[in-house]
């Protein structure tokens, strides 16, 4: 229940809107935990960010937590510079799956320092990038050109570029979490150790 003056703000085209930080915090009642992580992933992004970590450990310090602890449990698993709720969606599922935890949108260079891509997923110890790949662009010959231009400059800097499917994220994403983890085996990464 609110127990304060709204924060109505403007946003884009002068519509009025709720204040970000609070509207994630009202989530809470209704959202499964991934996707509250997506959600604060998302306010934390960007070129100009929404909300700051701070300001939503605030709102919940302030307004207090619901359903056993959802949104501190989700605090803990925001990580900022995520671009997608798909990229949240595959780290979360990743580490699940018992693997490390990747570093999120990790630039990768090549042999003699060149910028080659950033990567949404990485991990720069065993040189395995994980990609949620949506095809936004498979309809765009030209840039699907480049797109591939890209994959085939990864591989060249020596990287395992897996890229992940939607379909590979259909039922619980077994099949994600595996090519990722066969990529990082072939890597010399060994569960456990």
């Amino acid at each position: 229940m609110q127990t304060r003056e709204p924060a109505i703000e403007i946003g884009p085209h002068g519509m009025p809107m709720e204040n970000a930080v609070r509207a994630w915090r009202q989530c809470g009642r209704l959202w499964h935990l991934d996707d509250l992580v997506a959600g604060a992933d998302a306010l934390l992004g960007g070129r100009r960010p929404l909300a700051t970590i701070d300001e939503l450990e605030a709102e919940v310090a302030l307004m207090g937590d619901v359903r056993r602890g959802i949104l501190r449990h989700a605090l803990a698993l925001v990580r900022p510079g995520v671009r997608s709720p798909k990229e949240t969606h595959l780290r979360l599922l990743l580490v699940r799956g018992g693997l490390p935890e990747p570093e999120v949108n990790a630039d990768i260079f090549s042999a003699r320092g060149d910028f080659v891509a950033e990567i949404d997923l990485a991990f720069p110890a065993w040189r395995v990038a994980a990609e949620y790949d949506g095809r936004v662009h498979a309809e765009d010959p030209r840039q699907f050109a480049r797109d591939a231009d890209r994959w085939a400059a990864i591989r060249d800097a020596g990287w395992d570029h897996i890229r992940i499917l939607n379909h590979h994220l259909r039922d619980g994403g077994g099949s994600a979490v595996a090519m990722v983890r066969g990529a990082l085996i072939r890597a010399g990464w060994r569960p456990g150790l």
